[in-house]
């Protein structure tokens, strides 16, 4: 398993996306489904509507459906948790898809993020740990 932002979700769907090769080149080496968090997926069902209409926003609702991804749902610590972390990112600043990640990532005791987000070499786990971060 491996978390996984928006950025990545968005450039897998979009053939045009500058990053699309990459991330296409990074998923054989991700072990096991793509998890990511409601406001992630909540941002990336926006973007690809906006940049590709339904069609986009069909094969996102594909991955979920072919096990690509699984969506972590917070328990109410971890929600608690994304307030103060966007709090203490505030001057980064930290959103809630990000914030929503490190919480799942400090409860599921998860180090590796499939992201293009450089925001989260700065962000730490507990307050602690860096991010491994693909590709």
């Amino acid at each position: 398993m491996i978390l996984c932002d928006t950025g990545p979700l968005i450039a897998l769907l979009n053939a045009n996306d500058i990053h699309h090769h990459r991330c296409l080149a990074a998923l054989p080496t991700l072990i096991g489904p793509l998890r990511t968090t409601w406001p992630c997926f909540a941002e990336a069902m926006y973007l690809a509507g906006r940049s590709s209409g339904f069609s986009a926003q069909e094969e996102l609702w594909g991955y979920l459906g072919d096990g690509l991804l699984m969506l972590h749902r917070p328990e109410e610590a971890e929600t608690k948790r994304m307030r103060v972390l966007m709090e203490q990112y505030r001057d980064t600043p930290m959103d809630l898809a990000d914030a929503s990640l490190v919480a799942a990532a400090e409860t599921l005791d998860q180090r590796r993020i499939f992201t293009l987000d450089k925001h989260f070499y700065a962000y730490r786990i507990h307050d602690q740990h860096a991010f491994e971060i693909v590709p």
